[in-house]
């Protein structure tokens, strides 16, 4: 599994002399791969308000994460968790999310540079909360219209004993008139010669000969049987105890059904359209905004721990598991002179917060991007 870090080291002479150093080990061993990362100019504001809006950044990159995990399971669940649709899908101002990481350019347009960096965390924080509450509500639309959908497909499919008879019965299969009318009977194959012998017995008013099997499957049949409408209940009463089904049956009523079923597997059709459009349009939205947010932090903390001027160059790192801790282990020797008493300890914090996985401190600053939301293979 990949692992993205973003680094943030000063522009001093020390320190970019360890960065060129680094890129040349790292060419050397593979340890990684390196790449710049753009983060413009920004307003810093007041110096006592950094602190406030870094802890503000913090607890939103948590929340902006975990509405992307969110965003992509739907994704995943609707396309039925097929990898190939859902990486089509999952994509970031049209580029693959790698690409789009590792090609990063602030968004001028959507986060103006000029306004404050609490009124950029606002805007961020608006989108994500609205792609929140509109997931909601998108994805309840669509579990209605399929829950419906399957609901009527059930009784379609069912077995003959709740199953819908309408592609089974005709119309002119059944006798409905004034006084008389066609009952439906569910008779199992080991009971074929019982209901032969025995169902014009069951009420006094059985037309003779009446009984014919419309349908037949592995377990048994549906067998029509015409009577007087007013020995109707006698009629079931006895066919019960014989353990006969008699089924409650009408034509207008199974052809309604039949028409909404059609009728809700097009509107699914639509709404699963409309829906996949939507989860498109907002992960990317999603995602754009949250590596947004990887660089707001690492500007805020760049400032609080490098001071002012603003002076610092900030680059991506991708390496994988099996290097990680190698890589750590040269950061943690080329950026020493940043912070001597850095013991890039970690230390594990138990909770189910997406995104919070341990609280770790270095010489230099860093920031991972969580690469499962990258490679779906969680």
């Amino acid at each position: 599994m990949t692992d993205l870090w973003l680094i943030s080291v000063p522009l001093d002479k020390t320190s970019s002399t360890s960065v060129e150093k680094l890129k040349r080990t790292i060419a050397k061993t593979k340890l990684a791969t390196c790449c710049k990362f753009s983060i413009p100019e920004l307003k810093v504001g007041i110096l006592d308000s950094l602190l406030s809006v870094s802890d503000d950044l913090s607890r939103l990159d948590t929340l902006t994460e975990g509405v992307i995990r969110k965003t992509c399971q739907c994704m995943k669940d609707v396309m039925d968790h097929a990898t190939d649709k859902v990486l089509e899908n999952a994509l970031a101002n049209g580029m693959d999310l790698m690409s789009y990481v590792t090609q990063f350019q602030w968004d001028q347009a959507r986060y103006p540079t000029a306004v404050p960096l609490t009124s950029l965390a606002d805007m961020i924080s608006k989108e994500i909360s609205q792609v929140e509450a509109e997931l909601k509500t998108q994805t309840a639309a669509y579990n209605n219209v399929k829950s419906s959908l399957q609901i009527l497909e059930h009784k379609l499919e069912g077995n003959l004993q709740n199953r819908s008879l309408n592609d089974i019965v005709k119309k002119e299969d059944l006798i409905v008139s004034e006084y008389l009318t066609t009952v439906l009977v569910v008779v199992t194959k080991a009971n074929y010669l019982l209901w032969e012998r025995t169902y014009e017995s069951m009420s006094e008013f059985v037309v003779p000969r009446s009984s014919r099997k419309l349908y037949e499957d592995q377990e048994g049949g549906v067998f029509s049987v015409t009577l007087f409408k007013k020995n109707l209940s006698e009629f079931k009463s006895k066919a019960q105890h014989n353990k006969f089904i008699v089924r409650e049956y009408s034509y207008d009523l199974e052809e309604q059904m039949q028409e909404e079923t059609k009728q809700l597997s097009v509107h699914k059709k639509e709404q699963y359209g409309v829906y996949v459009r939507w989860l498109k349009m907002s992960f990317s939205q999603a995602f754009i905004a949250w590596i947004h947010l990887k660089a707001l932090r690492v500007f805020v903390e760049s400032v609080l721990r490098y001071g002012l001027p603003v002076n610092y160059q900030a680059f991506l790192l991708q390496t994988d598991k099996k290097r990680s801790k190698k890589l750590r282990k040269e950061l943690a020797s080329l950026f020493v002179h940043l912070d001597p008493t850095a013991t890039a300890s970690k230390k594990d914090v138990n909770c189910d917060i997406p995104g919070l996985l341990q609280q770790e401190y270095f010489s230099y600053i860093s920031f991972q991007i969580s690469t499962n939301v990258l490679d779906y293979s969680y």
